[in-house]
């Protein structure tokens, strides 16, 4: 770690205001974050993330990429790999992108990479930093070891490189994903209308985050929700996730959906 604040900065008596009347921030006692390295595994219980690498291609494809998998991309900015080598290319990408960070996500169980995400959008200097391109087989889809690997990079972001801002965005009609966000603490910060082109199509892109004052509450509700006693003997959960914030900073339509 590199000295940053992890949780809530010292709120002093200061004036918010200059000596023109001009409303100001709150003061910050900042030190830059530091940027995620391409070697640092990061071990959870359950789950583990590695750095992506040609050694998770073969289990990857194995887990996304069948025809059966078609809807895990649909919001992806790829296309489903057809072939292992249009995967491996996917990978060699994530290992190259010098602005970006792609990790397998591997549970410990089976020691095989089940899905995939990556730590990109990299700001040091303002300490921001977006977790995407999120990718979940259909074993770690809504299992303990998805959250977890959610957990570990918040963690990461926030208590080993000292972010104060950790982002994530999405497709606004990506229902199953805006839900993700809200159950993991973020919260809902608007709709970028016309943000991006992807696959031939419109995408008005929906924009969450988590700050560093907000981080001891969400790092708190992870790690109750993760304990061991929270699991029954079938690994069902006693009580759901309790991160989430007030119902009144999530978009609208996803109160309804809720």
């Amino acid at each position: 770690m590199s000295g940053q604040p992890t949780g809530a900065e010292p709120r002093t008596a200061v004036p918010l205001t200059n000596e023109h009347g001009q409303r100001l921030g709150r003061p910050v006692d900042w030190v830059p974050a530091t940027a995620p390295d391409k070697d640092t595994v990061l071990e959870g219980t359950g789950v583990r993330l590695e750095p992506i690498g040609p050694q998770h291609v073969d289990d990857l494809y194995a887990a996304v990429c069948g025809a059966d998998d078609e809807q895990i991309w649909t919001y992806l900015f790829w296309e489903r790999p057809r072939d292992r080598g249009a995967m491996a290319a996917i990978v060699d990408d994530g290992t190259q992108d010098p602005g970006q960070v792609m990790y397998a996500i591997v549970p410990t169980e089976t020691g095989r990479a089940a899905g995939f995400c990556s730590l990109m959008r990299i700001d040091p200097a303002m300490g921001s930093i977006e977790v995407g391109g999120i990718a979940f087989g259909r074993r770690l889809q809504r299992s303990r070891a998805a959250t977890e690997a959610m957990a570990l990079l918040m963690r990461h972001a926030f208590d080993g490189l000292g972010n104060r801002r950790y982002e994530w965005k999405c497709d606004s009609l990506n229902a199953p994903s805006r839900r993700a966000a809200i159950r993991l603490g973020f919260i809902w910060e608007g709709r970028f209308r016309n943000a991006v082109v992807y696959k031939g199509r419109n995408r008005d892109t929906d924009w969450f985050s988590v700050t560093d004052l907000e981080w001891p509450r969400v790092r708190r509700a992870l790690d109750d929700w993760l304990d061991d006693r929270n699991f029954d003997a079938m690994g069902r959960q006693r009580v759901r996730l309790a991160a989430r914030p007030p119902e009144t900073a999530q978009p609208q339509n996803q109160q309804k959906e809720q």
